[in-house]
Formats: C-alpha cells, sequence, structure tokens
C-alpha cells in the first residue's frame, strides 16, 4: 500500500477540497493516507490519520514555526509521495524531493494574481511582490508534479509539464442526500456559501438589500462562510444603520452544517469583484447552488456566464451595483415558476456534468502514473 502524506498549514483539517475530496478520494482508492493540518489532536477519521499542527498565533508564525512542525511531522509518516496544498510549504517540499520523494504541489489559487489584490499587502508593493513570487515559483515548481484546480491556470503556467486538472467540483451525492423541509423555504430567503469579504460581495449584497427593504421586500439573508472579526463588526454595523433584522452571519460550519442552511434557502450567491483571480477561476458555491437546485445569481464574467447561462440555471449580473443585485432578487422573488425551473436545470447539469465523482477518475490516474514510475525516469517520459 503506497504511502501519501498531504500538508497544509493553512486550511482547517477538515477542509472539503482536502479532506473530503481527495483525501477521501486517495484512501477509497487503496492508498495509505496522512494528513498533517491544523487539528486539536491526532485521530483517525474515515480512513484518514490526521496529524495535529498547533494553530499558529499569526501569519508570520504560520509561515515559519508552522510550516517547520509541519516538516517533521510529516517526514516521521515515511510516506513516498508528500502531497502539498499551500505555497508556503513549497521550500520543505524541495527538502522532501532532495531526500528522494515524490512530491505534489497542489495549486488552489493562482498567488501572483491574487497577491494583486491582497489588503494585507501594501498596494505600491503587490506588482513587484507578484513578479517576485512567479519567478521564484517558476525555480521551485519546475520538476514537480502539479494539480491545477483551474483550467485557467494552465496559460499562466506554460513551463509547467507535469499536471492535471482537477477542478474543485461539489460532492454532489451528498449534497442530493441531505434533507430539505419545504415548509421552511415559505419563508422567502436568499444565501450565500463560502469565505465572506468585501471583494466577495459581502457589502455589495448588505446594500441591495436595503434597496430590496424600501420596496418593502425582505428576505432573509443567511450568509455561511469564514469571516474576519473586523469586517463581521463592519458589516453588522451596515445592517444596523439599515435596520436589517433579518441577516444572519453563521461563520465558519462544517460542509454538511452550511448545505442544510444554503437547502432552505430560494435563491443562491455568487457575486465576486471583477480581480484577476476571480474572473477566470470558478466558484465552487455556484455549483453546490445548482446541486441544492436553486437558482443562481452570478457575477457577468465569461467563465461564470458559461455555466450560469448556458444551463439556464440563473442569472448573471454586474457585481458592483447593488441596484443590479436587488433587480436580478426581485425579478426572481415575482417569477417563482422561472426560479424553480432554472433551479431544476441546475440540479440536472450537477448530477451529469458538475460533480467530484468526475474529477477523481482524473485524480487516480494522475496518482497511478506519479507512483508506478520511477522517480528518476519520470521528468523523462
Amino acid at each position: 500500500m503506497v504511502k501519501v502524506c498531504i500538508l497544509t498549514s493553512v486550511h482547517p483539517s477538515f477542509d472539503i477540497r482536502i479532506f473530503h475530496k481527495e483525501a477521501i478520494s486517495l484512501a477509497k482508492d487503496g492508498y495509505s493516507v496522512s494528513l498533517v493540518a491544523q487539528h486539536d489532536k491526532d485521530e483517525i477519521v474515515e480512513g484518514i490519520k490526521i496529524i495535529n499542527l498547533r494553530t499558529p498565533r499569526n501569519r508570520i508564525e504560520r509561515m515559519t514555526k508552522t510550516v517547520w512542525s509541519a516538516f517533521w511531522k510529516a517526514l516521521k509518516t515515511d510516506a513516498e509521495v508528500y502531497h502539498l496544498h499551500d505555497p508556503e510549504l513549497i521550500p520543505i517540499g524541495l527538502l522532501l524531493k532532495a531526500m528522494g520523494k515524490k512530491i505534489v504541489y497542489d495549486m488552489h489559487e493562482n498567488l501572483p494574481k491574487q497577491i494583486k489584490s491582497k489588503h494585507w499587502v501594501k498596494p505600491k508593493l503587490r506588482q513587484i511582490l507578484s513578479m517576485a513570487v512567479y519567478g521564484a515559483e517558476r525555480l521551485f515548481l519546475k520538476d514537480i508534479h502539479v494539480i491545477f484546480a483551474e483550467y485557467s491556470y494552465q496559460k499562466d503556467y506554460p513551463w509547467v509539464n507535469n499536471f492535471e486538472i482537477v477542478l474543485n467540483m461539489p460532492l454532489v451525492s451528498q449534497i442530493l442526500d441531505i434533507d430539505c423541509n419545504p415548509s421552511e423555504k415559505h419563508d422567502l430567503g436568499i444565501g450565500y456559501l463560502g469565505r465572506v469579504s468585501s471583494e466577495r460581495g459581502s457589502v455589495t449584497i448588505i446594500e441591495a438589500l436595503k434597496i430590496l427593504k424600501d420596496k418593502d421586500i425582505t428576505p432573509r439573508y443567511e450568509c455561511v462562510g469564514p469571516i474576519i472579526g473586523s469586517h463581521k463588526r463592519e458589516l453588522l454595523k451596515i445592517c444596523e444603520q439599515y435596520h436589517l433584522n433579518n441577516v444572519r452571519f453563521y461563520g465558519y460550519l462544517p460542509a454538511h452544517m452550511g448545505w442544510q442552511v444554503m437547502k432552505q434557502c430560494n435563491i443562491g450567491l455568487a457575486l465576486l469583484h471583477p480581480t484577476p483571480n476571480y474572473v477566470e477561476s470558478y466558484p465552487t458555491k455556484i455549483f453546490e447552488y445548482m446541486a441544492m437546485g436553486i437558482p443562481v445569481i452570478a457575477s457577468n464574467f465569461p467563465l461564470y456566464r458559461e455555466v450560469v447561462e448556458g444551463n439556464g440555471c440563473g442569472l448573471c449580473i454586474d457585481p458592483l451595483q447593488p441596484e443590479t443585485v436587488a433587480g436580478a432578487i426581485d425579478h426572481l422573488i415575482k417569477n417563482p415558476e422561472l426560479a424553480r425551473r432554472m433551479g431544476e436545470n441546475g440540479r440536472q447539469a450537477a448530477i451529469n456534468k458538475y460533480n467530484w465523482s468526475v474529477e477523481e477518475k482524473k485524480l487516480f490516474a494522475f496518482y497511478k502514473e506519479l507512483t508506478q514510475v520511477p522517480l528518476e525516469n519520470r521528468f523523462a517520459i
């Protein structure tokens, strides 16, 4: 049995892509899987051996002490393959490679593009840092197997020769299994699932709710996902100012609990702003809403239009205009048969095309080639 050690210093231990999709799929395919991640204890869950990392106090500690702790704990697993999920783990990946281990780097985001909109990087430094990171990636990832989470990454990394594209599609079968009480949907609700930030439409959505309230339209708003404390306080202050009493911020919830909340909603929102990384990346939430059978209101990027309008499962609009957002919500509220039809179109598309069962087959093929080809010959293929 081939040993695989998955490492993340950033993501929670039960991250959907890392744990519920990749780790469990690999274990199902016969690999012995360990996961080094932030957790409160060592334990075995669904066949995955979780090796705990202490939660760091800040970003600097995470990128130094936590990374090296991950290295030493991972080394003890004596795995054949080390599967890394964060850019800050690349240096220890190179050390493991020098020790004769096989390395996989799982690229969740196009980091050089993402840096250009990072709030914690000073605007004057963003372009310089972006170029520096891209140069370092070109050096470090030259001979490492890479998994791209988006099709768009391939054109930005033409020098990566050993790769597979494994999209972050939803666990459709699990979403379909979640029961929904139809009576709860009589209380009209709109929902958002995912990390909460202004770049992902959080303020725009609240502004749209104010516009709807002025028209005596008051749907409840269920917002599920991680949110930093200062931003949550900002949003709550705006809600108080606008006298919006039907807004709830859940923070992070385990996947099944977040899906349960969203299944009680009538509309799902994915109003990401046109930053370089978002325009060319699929938001998994769109496909999750589709699997739930609820219509989608999404940003009007060509990539999103192809899915949402191409499958007749929602509306694509300007994500920067609260009036437009409010108008789209109002339109679906006033046309329930259209909304129902869009929801059903999305459900069928998710069942047939946009789901993890399709993507895991690519992961299996990628690992089969990786583990069967001798290390000294792999890069000559």
